[in-house]
């Protein structure tokens, strides 16, 4: 069964129109919205000073009891325009597996179930995360613990829901969608068709994401009923404080072009997406033979080595993280003041999540894009889009070439290291080891970042 055509899964109606968007809230405060003092509390504490505009429009129809669909730019806050409802609902009728929140990612679940943990740590809220790539015997221990809140990947739900003796999902009160329209991929479909069956008609439901697809339009009237919809921005769009900009490169010269921008911004905290997960090791190899402090992250690791590959950039341990797209959804990763797209994403909606992750919660930020002759096609569609054209830079091809040689060393040097530790064979322990500790560049190899000739751009 297909959650797509069978509503009979969330007890809606197939045919119901899809609900007009409801005009944002005017509120100041958070008990402007209704929401209740313990919680004002845990969102000064947070640093939640004033509600975002997602939260401000979404709150006070999930506090009258309403499904809601959020739409909201990557960092609008949509995490706590659900949090706070359920856990206001929680402290009025505590019980055990209250609400169950499904991300299309680990890192996400567990940052969403940090943000749980942190507003309801007053209140005695216990949480559970049901992820991939952890120890599944922990993972029992804690349902045993008999959370509040459940929040997971499909996948490693439903393994849950299947083998864990005691664990069900019959008397779950709320059901969330975090990401939705990457929830529906076909990785995720099969899954979530199989828990939506088990989770109770009588519920509350809410559906959040960046982007609004015929897929979640769809879901949408499978699962929810009568509900509302909040939009706080256009159905693709990039937040106003984001500077964005492209460079048309040869695809050969695609790393010096790279090089270029880095040294022209010392000490940023800077993500660059790639396509591949052996592409995020070999670039961070050569940009560490360079002298820079970078590492990767990709879906090749661990999930104990993702994280640490995390906290370590979040600590500032490194100011440069490498990565696929598994990094792009809803990561809240403090201070990022760049996006690069090293690589252009064939998906063009992928583009609206990778640069989400810089100029968040009001903050300005920069994403560049390096497009070469074989991307120039898949930009267009971008800027389509985001209706706007992104404007182009220009640079002086000396002071490319000038960089050429250093980096085709370092990139051989890297590619030698690559083989030398068993290649594609071993890729899978490779990048989980590769990460624990800064990458040892061969001696005499490892360099400072080279500087040359500054622009005045920024």
């Amino acid at each position: 069964m297909a959650v797509a055509d069978k509503a009979v899964a969330g007890g809606g109606e197939a045919q119901q129109p899809e609900p007009e968007p409801e005009p944002a809230a005017e509120a100041s405060t958070f008990a402007e919205l209704g929401v209740c003092r313990e919680l004002v509390e845990a969102c000064d504490a947070m640093g939640w000073k004033q509600p975002t505009k997602i939260q401000a429009g979404a709150i006070p129809h999930a506090l009258q009891g309403r499904d809601v669909i959020g739409l909201g730019q990557t960092g609008s806050g949509k995490t706590g325009a659900f949090a706070l409802p359920i856990i206001q609902a929680l402290l009025e009728h505590r019980q055990p597996f209250f609400a169950c929140i499904m991300s299309p990612t680990r890192e996400l679940a567990i940052q969403i179930a940090e943000q749980f943990e942190a507003l309801g740590s007053a209140i005695g809220l216990v949480c559970s995360v049901l992820v991939g790539g952890v120890d599944r015997m922990q993972q029992v221990l804690s349902i045993a613990k008999r959370p509040h809140i459940v929040v997971g990947t499909p996948g490693r739900l439903l393994d849950h829901l299947k083998d864990t003796k005691g664990f069900s999902l019959t008397k779950v009160k709320y059901l969330v969608l975090d990401e939705a329209d990457k929830l529906l991929n076909l990785e995720f479909k099969e899954s979530l068709d199989d828990i939506l069956k088990v989770i109770p008609k009588e519920r509350r439901t809410y559906l959040f994401s960046a982007t609004m697809t015929k897929k979640v339009s769809k879901l949408q009237r499978a699962c929810l009923r009568n509900p509302v919809k909040v939009e706080v921005s256009s159905k693709y769009s990039t937040v106003d404080t984001l500077k964005q900009e492209w460079y048309f490169v040869p695809a050969d010269y695609k790393d010096c072009y790279l090089v270029h921008v880095l040294n022209e911004l010392p000490g940023s905290m800077i993500m660059i997406f790639v396509r591949t997960c052996e592409s995020t090791r070999l670039l961070a190899l050569t940009l560490r033979n360079l002298g820079f402090k970078a590492l990767s992250i990709s879906g090749q690791m661990s999930q104990d080595k993702r994280l640490g590959a995390l906290n370590k950039f979040k600590a500032k341990d490194f100011n440069i993280l490498i990565c696929t797209d598994v990094a792009s959804r809803g990561l809240d990763i403090q201070g990022v003041d760049v996006v690069m797209n090293y690589d252009i994403p064939m998906n063009s909606k992928d583009y609206v999540h990778r640069v989400g992750r810089t100029a968040r919660a009001g903050q300005s930020g920069y994403a560049v894009s390096f497009v070469n002759q074989y991307e120039a096609e898949w930009f267009k569609l971008i800027e389509q889009l985001l209706g706007r054209e992104i404007p182009d830079r220009k640079v002086d091809m000396d002071e490319i070439l000038i960089l050429r040689e250093h980096i085709s060393d370092s990139k051989r040097i890297a590619l030698t290291k690559l083989r030398e530790d068993g290649g594609h064979k071993k890729r899978r322990k490779v990048a989980e080891d590769d990460d624990d500790e800064e990458e040892e560049a061969p001696r005499g190899h490892r360099q400072k970042p080279r500087s040359f000739k500054k622009s005045s751009r920024r």
